[in-house]
């Protein structure tokens, strides 16, 4: 999950976990020589010299004004940059991948940028370095209680790889599917040295509760999808597979298939009616920080309440933030015919994904469901906030088969903290609550 707000400063970004070391480079390399200047042009905020060596596909969706909002995002959340202090090559079928390794003032982070074979930059991503921050299980985990197999889902072009937590013992174990929030997340959901999918995993499945979790769409096949970015929706960005999921775990021999479950966090539990109409066997769904309001609302909201932290804004930061603002009507005043009019990206995603969702109401469509749901809010997040959850409730309350619960100390990870939240917080090493997994597991073993 990036956070809905990095998501949409360019779909390229990613935060997945990634280990390094000291590594030895040549410093002759064309490719590191480029990366290099890259680097060098971004942290000058030279952004229209970064782009000197895009390809044509990248020049028109990470635009100076682009590249100056991922700068920008990155200080405020990381602190001011200080200086690249590693750098490696890899080679991958027919791309050059270049990772740089720059240090902030309150974590570090890499630079992985991707050459095609002309040595243009053809993609450029971030990653967490996670050499300083070693996952470490939660103590409400019980390792000796599950064990993790490697699986794939769904077949043909867009197969993705993912991990199956299944309890030890006899019999068939109820489970769960784990949808991703928004941004090309890996398996783990990770977001700097955190890891909430493989924490929800860990804690469910010592629970006798088996967890599919699986790399998304967009981080896998990421190049690939930037092709077609003109055709892209929620329905392959997320709901096909995790449809995909859901058919996986219905013919495993363990699973039993009358009590699949779905869960999704952010824009997972946004789509849930969606997943939910489209197969209507599932027993039961549980939204965790679901936003009820159009994501454009929420995007613009975000960089509201980050800029308020800030005592005093440039006129350069002033002019983003209006620039943002029109971006945010334009998304509002589309129309059909816009998909083949606007090639331009709007707060990072093409016409076609705006209109996709356009008057998508998504408590509106939840009344609809038959099916148990189970609704979780952490009341100290900012990027979905409880005026989503009050929404749920308003629209949801005369259902039977629906359960509310807020978490007065939790954010949008659903890991605790004090006074307000802050995008800085998620580079501390942390863990989804123990609450969470019980009320999870709870609900689920009554449904």
């Amino acid at each position: 999950m990036q956070t809905l707000l990095l998501r949409a400063v360019l779909l390229l970004l990613i935060i997945s976990p990634v280990s390094y070391g000291q590594v030895q480079y040549d410093s002759t390399d064309s490719c590191i020589v480029i990366a290099k200047q890259f680097v060098e042009y971004m942290s000058r905020q030279e952004f229209e010299n970064a782009t000197e060596h895009f390809d044509a596909t990248m020049k028109k969706v990470a635009t100076p004004d682009k590249l100056r909002l991922l700068w920008e995002s990155l200080v405020a959340k990381l602190g001011p940059y200080k200086k690249w202090t590693d750098i490696r090559k890899e080679k991958y079928g027919n791309y050059d991948f270049v990772f740089v390794t720059l240090e902030f003032e309150k974590s570090p982070i890499d630079f992985k940028i991707v050459f095609n074979r002309s040595r243009e930059i053809a993609g450029h991503w971030i990653v967490s370095t996670q050499s300083k921050s070693k996952y470490l299980p939660p103590d409400y985990s019980r390792l000796n209680r599950f064990t993790e197999t490697e699986v794939v889902i769904g077949e043909g072009e867009w197969k993705l790889p993912g991990t199956l937590s299944i309890p030890k013992g006899e019999g068939l174990f109820p489970a769960v599917i784990l949808i991703h929030g928004s941004g090309p997340n890996d398996r783990d959901e990770t977001i700097g040295p955190n890891k909430v999918f493989r924490d929800l995993a860990y804690g469910l499945a010592s629970r006798q509760i088996a967890v599919l979790r699986y790399e998304k769409r967009t981080r896998q096949y990421s190049k690939k999808l930037m092709a077609i970015r003109e055709r892209l929706t929620v329905k392959e960005e997320t709901i096909d597979d995790a449809i995909a999921a859901v058919h996986f775990l219905r013919n495993h021999e363990r699973i039993d298939p009358k009590r699949i479950f779905v869960i999704g966090h952010s824009l997972g539990g946004m789509l849930i009616p969606r997943i939910a109409k489209q197969d209507t066997s599932i027993a039961g769904f549980i939204i965790m920080a679901g936003p009820t309001q159009p994501l454009e609302d929420s995007f613009i909201r975000q960089v509201l309440y980050i800029s308020s932290f800030k005592k005093n804004l440039t006129d350069e930061e002033k002019d983003r933030i209006d620039r943002i603002k029109e971006e945010v009507a334009q998304i509002k005043s589309l129309m059909p015919s816009d998909t083949s009019r606007i090639k331009k990206p709007l707060l990072g995603a093409m016409v076609k994904y705006w209109i996709d969702l356009k008057g998508y109401d998504p408590a509106k469509e939840a009344f609809k469901i038959k099916k148990p749901l189970l609704i979780l809010q952490g009341e100290r997040d900012y990027q979905v906030t409880m005026n989503d959850f009050n929404r749920w409730k308003k629209i949801l309350s005369n259902r039977e088969n629906v359960t509310f619960k807020s978490y007065q100390n939790l954010n949008h990870l659903f890991m605790p903290g004090r006074s307000k939240s802050k995008p800085s917080e998620y580079n501390t090493p942390n863990h989804v609550a123990k609450e969470i997994i019980n009320d999870i597991s709870e609900w689920i073993k009554n449904h």
